[in-house]
């Protein structure tokens, strides 16, 4: 598997337990405080990189010592970042967030670089090269922009999947319409199947997403596991059941595991059961790289984890 993992980039900073923040110049001590590399893009990276998938990646970062950070951690990870343009007038996309003692992880984030990358940007002859093109949070570089590299994708026999960065109540259907037509796999969370698509319930607003031109739709629910829904029906698949520290990155996660089973010839259903093994594995740390595993470990993990009842 060569994929491309193209969009947002964002260096987290992480901290552990929060349950409050002190009051005025007050202080307290935590347990864990860590960075990591994260968003749609370099969190699927990560993933994607320990499942044994050939990465690169591809997105606008700063050239500012938090950009620096970020490229050190993918490069680490054994991820190909040639195509993370610099901006010198722009921040690398930050977050912190202070993660709660049951997993919740509320957010201060910092958009940054990401929102600034183009089509004069984009490495067209590493997308055609590619077998899988992952785009991450098309909404911010506009859905015209995404609409012509994902056709461009297309036209070169690679596969297409999106995954959005905004919570649906910023979404709209006009954000996104115009690149359905060319994404194979679409992943995105509950939340944002209803917001983006403008329908009252789950199921109205995938069947608005299809009709719309994506062919699968693989919706992450959390705790609920996933929904998905191509040609050959809707089904559902279970979460496991782990102890869950962290939930950052959870996404991410099954974004790589259903990608990679897809690589691998998976049917959807089946990909997406490699999915959710990969998010639990992830959600049992702090941050999105979190977990020592490979693919092997993920498939033993898929075949033999214990589905959330």
């Amino acid at each position: 598997m060569n994929v491309v993992t193209m969009g947002v980039h964002v260096l987290d900073v992480l901290v552990r337990p929060v349950e409050a923040i002190p009051e005025g110049q007050g202080a307290t001590l935590v347990e864990d405080i860590r960075m990591t590399a994260a968003g749609t893009a370099g969190g699927t990276a990560l993933t994607l990189a320990k499942l044994g998938a050939s990465v690169r990646s591809a997105g606008a970062i700063g050239t500012d010592p938090t950009g620096d950070m970020l490229v050190q951690l993918l490069r680490r990870a054994g991820i190909d970042t040639e195509f993370l343009v610099r901006r010198g007038d722009t921040a690398t996309s930050a977050s912190v967030l202070p993660i709660r003692s049951n997993g919740d992880r509320p957010s201060l984030h910092l958009l940054g670089a990401n929102i600034t990358y183009g089509l004069d940007d984009v490495p067209w002859d590493a997308v055609a090269a590619a077998t899988h093109l992952h785009l991450g949070g098309p909404e911010l570089i506009g859905v015209d922009v995404a609409a012509r590299i994902l056709s461009y994708a297309k036209e070169h026999g690679t596969v297409t999947s999106v995954d959005l960065l905004a919570p649906g109540v910023l979404g709209s259907f006009e954000q996104i319409e115009a690149a359905l037509p060319h994404i194979d796999h679409l992943l995105p969370n509950e939340d944002q199947v209803l917001g983006f698509s403008g329908e009252p319930d789950l199921a109205a607003g995938v069947r608005k997403l299809r009709e719309a031109g994506v062919g699968v739709v693989a919706v992450t629910r959390g705790g609920d596991g996933a929904l998905v829904v191509s040609a050959d029906g809707s089904e559902t698949v279970p979460a496991f059941a782990v102890d869950v520290v962290d939930t950052t990155g959870c996404g991410d996660a099954f974004s790589a595991g259903y990608l990679r089973g897809v690589a691998l010839g998976h049917a959807p259903v089946r990909a997406a059961v490699l999915g959710c093994a990969a998010a639990a594995l992830v959600a049992q740390g702090l941050g999105s790289d979190h977990g020592d595993f490979d693919l092997t470990a993920a498939e033993e993990f898929a075949n033999s984890g214990k589905p959330r009842a």
